[in-house]
């Protein structure tokens, strides 16, 4: 199991630069999780890409749909505290301390392509190849 942010998500399910390394790793390792905030995230990200015509609201639906299949019974809730004592020993922000303290609960990789979280977090986070 690994855990995966909102970036590789999307990556994966919209086509990009780098969904070749992300189809890697998921052929690699296919057994996902994320804390539950990556559906706030991704929501925000196909609002986004909608917004600016890069998706035609059709697909936005379809994207949605496949995202919350992809991550089915796979979404975790982080505890407050543990969020603020990650966010604190780490430097990151709130919303990248879940990531990293759910790949610290559960003793996962955490996959991402933010460069703060991979720079903060070098013995837990790696960047897909």
């Amino acid at each position: 199991m690994i855990v995966v942010d909102t970036n590789i998500i999307t990556y994966f399910l919209i086509r990009g630069e780098r969904s070749d390394s992300v189809d890697r790793l998921m052929e690699c390792d296919p057994d996902w999780c994320a804390p539950r905030l990556w559906l706030d995230e991704f929501l925000n990200v196909l609002t986004t890409y909608e917004r600016n015509e890069f998706i035609a609201t059709d697909d936005v639906y379809q994207l949605l749909e496949d995202a919350v299949e992809l991550m089915d019974g796979r979404s975790y809730e982080i505890a407050p505290e543990r969020v603020l004592a990650v966010a604190r020993r780490t430097g990151c922000s709130a919303y990248d301390s879940q990531y990293v303290a759910l790949a610290e609960d559960i003793g996962a990789m955490l996959y991402t392509c933010d460069k703060g979280i991979l720079n903060k977090c070098p013995d837990l986070a790696r960047e897909p190849e």
